[in-house]
């Protein structure tokens, strides 16, 4: 008899397909922070934002890495491509310094970038409402309601 088995690989790559589909979620951790509640819709959009996180302490930190205020900027622009067009998420944690929100957010938006989006958590009562709400702020104008 000179044919191979597939059972066991079948077996094997169907384990390993379980193994992944359960570890990969665990993967897209990023930096721990308590976010404020509002109701808002989620925003539509097919392109992975970037995500600029304030933890507690007042650290800035772009995707997983902490940067300065200052290097910021920079930092958006090389990994853009200087495509000014991505959306960039900034979350705050709830008991950072409002001023140091608008800090970083005037900073994104002198950099150039205008599709600027907060990201908030939907209220604990809220049973319809998905799980991040994100609220639209754009260069010169005031959050001012759902992004569309």
């Amino acid at each position: 008899m000179a044919e191979i088995n597939v059972t066991p690989f079948v077996d094997v790559m169907l384990v390993l397909l379980i193994v992944f589909m359960i570890t990969a979620p665990l993967l897209t951790t990023g930096v721990n922070v308590d976010l404020p509640r509002a109701e808002s819709s989620p925003l539509p959009g097919q392109d992975e934002p970037l995500a600029v996180t304030l933890a507690a302490d007042g650290t800035i930190y772009l995707q997983d890495s902490a940067v300065p205020l200052e290097g910021l900027a920079p930092r958006l622009a090389a990994i853009t491509g200087e495509n000014r067009e991505t959306r960039i998420f900034v979350r705050g944690d709830r008991s950072i310094d409002y001023g140091r929100v608008m800090a970083v957010v005037s900073a994104i938006n002198r950099a150039g970038f205008t599709r600027v989006a907060l990201v908030t958590e939907a209220p604990a009562g809220a049973a319809a409402a998905p799980p991040a709400n994100r609220m639209r702020a754009d260069a010169g104008r005031p959050a001012a309601g759902p992004e569309r």
